[in-house]
Formats: C-alpha cells, sequence, structure tokens
C-alpha cells in the first residue's frame, strides 16, 4: 500500500514534428537535471529512475501516458522527490497538457492503470518508421529535430510595424524560442557612442554589417550607427549599464501585455527569448519594451525610445477599461514598494500584500506568467525565511523557481539560485532574523485541497 503521484500526458502526444520537438526538449531537461545521478539510467529505448517503482520516460513520446510511482510505504524511498521535479519539468514543458496529480490530495490520473501499463511495455521496441535518437545524442544533448532545421519561428512583415517575428508552429509555455550572442555590445550612454560602435560595426562580416544596418532608427537626421545602437541595444543584465545588439531579437515587437520574455543569460553570454504563455502558429510573438507604467506614461515612453504609437490590445482597449488596466498597474505598483520594505518585513510580516499583488498580476496579465511573478515568489520566499518559517519557504521558493523556468530557463543563473533556495531555504542568509514562524521544511500540510493550502501558505487565517 501507499500512496501514487505523478503526471499523465493529455491529450496523449502524436508524432508530429512539432510533438517530437517539445518531447525531446522535455527529455533533453530531464537529462541535463539528472545527468550525475546515478539512479537515472539512459537505457536504449527510456530513461528509467531507480527509485519507488522505477518509473520509466521513453524517448518516443506519442508512447507516453504517465509518471508516477508510490511516494509513501517502505519501498518509495526519494521517489517524492524525483516525482516531484520531473512533474514540475513537465508542467513547465507542456503546461496544462502535463495533468498532475497526488493521492494525497484526493486526485488521480486520467488514465486506467490496464492501459498505462500497456503502453509502457511498448517503449522496449522503438517503431521502425521514426527517425531514431542515438545515445550519443542524448548524452551531448543534440536535439534530432533541430538538426533537421526546424525553427519554432519566421521573420514575416508585420503591417503597420516593419519585421516582426511569427510562430510557426504552437509553442508550449515555457519554451525557449530563440537563443542568440550579441552582435557586439555597447554602452549607449555613452559620450563616444558614435565611434565605439563604427568600430564594432567595422570589425563585423559583411553578413553582420548587413543585419545591423537593416534594424530599425528611431533617431533619425543624426547618425545612423549610434542611432540604430540606442534604438535596439538591450540590457545584458537587470539594471545593466552595458547593452547588446541582436540580428533577430531586435525584430521582436513590442506588447504592453506580451506572450514572451527576454532575458540575458550571463552563464552563456546570450538574449533568450521564452514563451510566457501558450503562442498559436501564426501568432506574432511579442515581448515588452515597458513593463509597469500607466497607459500614458508608457505610450510617451514607447513614442519618445521607439518611434510608435503603441495600438496593442490593451492600449486599443475602451478607455473605462484601460483606466482599470492603469489603476492594476499603480496599485501594483504601490504593493511592490510596500513589500520591498524592509523594516515591515521584519516588524509587519503580513504575506497578504504579496497575494493580493500576485491575484492583480493575474489580472493584467491574463493569467500567463509574467517576470514579475518569480520576484514576488522571491519576496514571499524571504518574508517566510525571515521569520524561520523554512515550510512555506519551501514552496514559494518552488514557485519562485517554476516561474523563473518559464521566463528565463533551466540554465539561468537566477533559476539555479531559486532551485536552490526551493530544496535548502535555511541556506538563505536571512534565515533565523526572527523565530516568529518557526517551522521546518517538512511540515508542509498534507490532505488538504487547493484552497485550503492557498489559506494556510498566505497565512490567511493566522497572524
Amino acid at each position: 500500500m501507499g500512496i501514487d503521484a505523478g503526471f499523465d500526458m493529455v491529450p496523449r502526444l502524436s508524432k508530429s514534428a512539432l510533438d517530437r520537438f517539445n518531447w525531446d526538449s522535455f527529455i533533453r531537461r530531464v537529462k541535463e537535471e539528472y545527468k550525475d545521478d546515478d539512479r537515472v539510467e539512459i537505457k536504449p529505448n527510456y530513461i528509467e529512475f531507480n527509485v519507488g517503482e522505477h518509473p520509466l520516460l521513453p524517448f518516443e513520446g506519442h508512447k507516453f501516458l504517465r509518471f508516477s510511482s508510490k511516494i509513501s510505504g517502505s519501498l518509495c524511498g526519494d521517489a517524492q522527490e524525483y516525482v516531484s521535479t520531473v512533474s514540475l519539468i513537465a508542467e513547465v514543458s507542456f503546461g496544462s497538457r502535463a495533468l498532475c496529480w497526488s493521492e494525497i490530495y484526493d486526485q488521480y490520473g486520467h488514465y486506467g492503470w490496464k492501459e498505462v501499463h500497456e503502453s509502457i511495455r511498448t517503449y522496449e521496441q522503438r517503431d521502425p518508421q521514426e527517425r531514431p535518437t542515438s545515445i550519443a545524442q542524448l548524452i551531448t544533448g543534440t536535439d534530432p529535430i533541430a538538426d533537421m532545421g526546424l525553427s519554432l519561428y519566421e521573420i514575416r512583415s508585420i503591417p503597420g510595424k516593419g519585421k516582426g517575428l511569427v510562430a510557426r508552429f504552437n509553442i508550449s509555455k515555457g519554451a525557449r524560442i530563440i537563443v542568440e550572442k550579441p552582435l557586439f555590445t555597447i554602452t549607449p550612454a555613452a559620450a563616444s557612442i558614435e565611434s565605439n560602435v563604427i568600430a564594432k560595426v567595422r570589425a563585423l562580416s559583411k553578413d553582420q554589417q548587413r543585419q545591423f544596418l537593416s534594424l530599425h532608427n528611431n533617431f533619425q537626421g543624426k547618425s545612423i550607427f549610434g542611432g540604430i545602437c540606442k534604438t535596439n541595444a538591450l540590457p545584458c543584465g537587470v539594471d545593466a549599464i552595458v547593452g547588446g545588439v541582436y540580428p533577430t531579437i531586435c525584430l521582436i515587437n513590442h506588447c504592453c501585455v506580451p506572450n514572451a520574455h527576454h532575458s540575458w543569460n550571463s552563464k552563456t553570454n546570450s538574449e533568450t527569448v521564452h514563451a510566457l504563455r501558450y503562442i498559436q502558429a501564426g501568432e506574432e510573438i511579442m515581448i515588452a519594451y515597458d513593463y509597469d507604467k500607466a497607459s500614458a506614461p508608457r505610450r510617451a515612453n514607447l513614442k519618445n525610445s521607439f518611434g510608435f504609437d503603441c495600438s496593442c490590445r490593451l492600449c486599443s482597449l475602451p478607455r473605462s477599461e484601460l483606466q482599470k488596466s492603469d489603476e492594476r498597474r499603480l496599485r501594483i505598483k504601490q504593493l511592490d514598494e510596500a513589500i520591498g520594505d524592509s523594516s515591515r518585513v521584519m516588524n509587519t510580516p503580513v504575506l497578504a500584500d504579496c497575494q493580493e499583488m500576485l491575484r492583480l498580476l493575474d489580472e493584467e496579465y491574463d493569467g500567463g506568467s509574467s517576470p514579475p511573478d518569480a520576484r514576488l515568489y522571491y519576496d514571499a520566499f524571504q518574508i517566510a525565511i525571515t521569520h524561520s518559517d523554512q515550510a512555506r519557504a519551501s514552496v514559494f521558493g518552488e514557485r519562485m523557481y517554476k516561474a523563473r523556468v518559464v521566463c528565463e530557463g533551466e540554465d539561468s543563473p537566477a533559476t539555479v539560485c531559486a532551485k536552490n533556495f526551493m530544496q535548502h531555504p535555511a541556506q538563505h542568509l536571512n534565515f533565523g532574523a526572527s523565530k516568529r514562524w518557526r517551522t521546518t521544511k517538512t511540515a508542509v500540510p498534507k490532505g488538504l485541497n487547493g484552497e485550503q493550502f492557498e489559506k494556510w501558505l498566505w497565512r490567511s487565517q493566522s497572524g
């Protein structure tokens, strides 16, 4: 006897190029997560986890229905940790299609066990018509679909916008759409920007020079080189004074409620773009040039810095609806300032502000992830761990990690840091500053329904 937990793929994957691409990317993520783990073994046709009931992940995604194990009982061992991590990676890779469940919460899988066991038996034999993925490819992380030249986007002319990026296939939430090295980096505010840019452009290849000169310039009448750089350079990290210019990412257009997010990865020295929500084939991929301002100052900044009058779906709302958005963004800014008050965190540690801000972010960004989500969960994590509450801190850490994976990918240094806090909350330097809410990491309650769990997490019924 014991309690089962895991995830089902609903609906199951097909043999289409897109489903194969997504599954291969998921397998790569799992493989990278456990590359140094002796209990995770790569077999010819699947990955076997030598914990619990030895759950398997096949290399052919269309055969897969369920990944699960007993997470309680004498034989479970560390199965809960593995099931939880793989389920989280699946949820990030496939969104709601990865149906996560746990009998702890009276949740059960979509498929019957007979159907699941029948699917597992098919793992042993590869379909002859499938293009094989070699063990060498799995070890090195080579993506066989990517090797075929499959790109998730194409560059198109967008009416009224010039060039832009459009999804070629349906793109799952959290999928990495682009990773790109800069043509060069520069300090856009430097007094000698013109001479610096000219020197850097001259060092480029002829093809790269053409790519640079084809980018938009919002500062016509002045030097073209400095104008292109000022218009397009993206900061190499939060608050960085150094910016990078990219041949493809700089073509992505703006939306005040974006479906994608760009971020600098200091580990790989590259800019990445990830899907913040499910993006349909044919939909334009858009990022936010300006995130948190109300409509009037936001549109003024976009006009001044980038030379266009924003007419995105948010800015095109009726005046009454746009006013509601402005009120939400103003309240979000107020809450952010209140939550960031260190003296308040110590003396009046109220998580209700964090919960309200999360609700407002969900409303403002249509339920999609947004970069502020990860920062908010980190704020909640810090509040909990400052008062020695490891149980809540571990949950907030997990949600922070998940939000970082969606926005930045698993190899982002910020994501790696979030994962460490999720697993080891007591390592945070604020731990133990107060003993007010002291708990252990294992004190997360079990058997609560969703509403009850959220009330516990946000301390909605206690001081």
